[in-house]
């Protein structure tokens, strides 16, 4: 028998897993029907044959029952967005959380990480991977208070679920590099709720009040004191923000 609560699917972002939504799974819990996905190739599961963001996407559909409610979190809301674009009866309505339309900055795009800086980080993530993943994790934190404790929370879902495949890795790498979905985002129908941090450095909040304003039914939350993981660092508030905009 299906359940009488709303579906919401979380989907994490690059080299994380499931676990990391943990604490916003168990406040949601109550008004929602709550599952957490693992991306292809990460958190133990298979990669998928067709390792790009449409492919990803496609993987995702399929596991979604109709009128979903779907929150991405940095590439998974990347990954969310195609999805959404790609499968409009899968998927009900978006959150996007610490997410972009473009990841890696051009001339035409001041809002993302300069593209040498990516391709140090892949050059990194083939010679060292834990390593490089680690200091991924401490770029999702920098320069918001309380940093070392939410990076090591962060560490430990790392740890909490099987490494993601050097495969996976360099697939997400990829989409992080090339996607850029500004010029679809007026076919994106839903109703999206962007949900940003101000200190993010890995996502600036620049890029999540551009994606807000470009969306044509989009509400914008910016959180001041949180940075690239919101979920983690201001879980209840989060939390409370997507029960009223699923809810609303």
């Amino acid at each position: 028998m299906p359940s009488p609560k709303p579906f919401l699917a979380l989907l994490h972002g690059w080299g994380m897993n499931a676990r990391v939504f943990d604490e916003l799974a168990v406040l949601l819990a109550a008004a929602f029907e709550v599952r957490a996905f693992d991306l292809p190739g990460h958190g133990g599961r298979d990669a998928v044959a067709d390792n790009t963001l449409r492919g990803w996407a496609d993987d995702l559909a399929q596991q979604l029952p109709e009128g979903a409610t779907l929150l991405g979190w940095s590439l998974g809301g990347q990954v969310a967005m195609r999805a959404a674009l790609d499968h409009p009866h899968k998927i009900a309505r978006l959150v996007l959380l610490a997410s972009t339309p473009k990841f890696v900055a051009a001339e035409d795009w001041p809002h993302g990480m300069a593209p040498a800086a990516l391709e140090d980080f892949g050059a990194a993530l083939l010679a060292e991977p834990e390593m490089t993943l680690l200091r991924f994790l401490s770029l999702q934190t920098r320069g918001m208070p309380g940093q070392k404790t939410l990076l090591q929370r962060l560490r430990q879902t790392l740890l909490a679920a099987p490494a993601a495949s050097s495969e996976a890795l360099a697939g997400g790498l990829a989409m992080l590099r090339d996607t850029d979905l500004r010029a679809e985002l007026p076919q994106l129908a839903q109703p999206v709720l962007v949900l940003h941090g101000a200190l993010d450095t890995l996502t600036p909040a620049a890029a999540g009040a551009w994606l807000a304003e470009a969306l044509p039914r989009a509400q914008h939350i910016a959180f001041c004191r949180a940075a690239h993981a919101p979920h983690l660092s201001h879980a209840e508030e989060v939390a409370a923000a997507i029960g009223r905009f699923a809810h609303g």
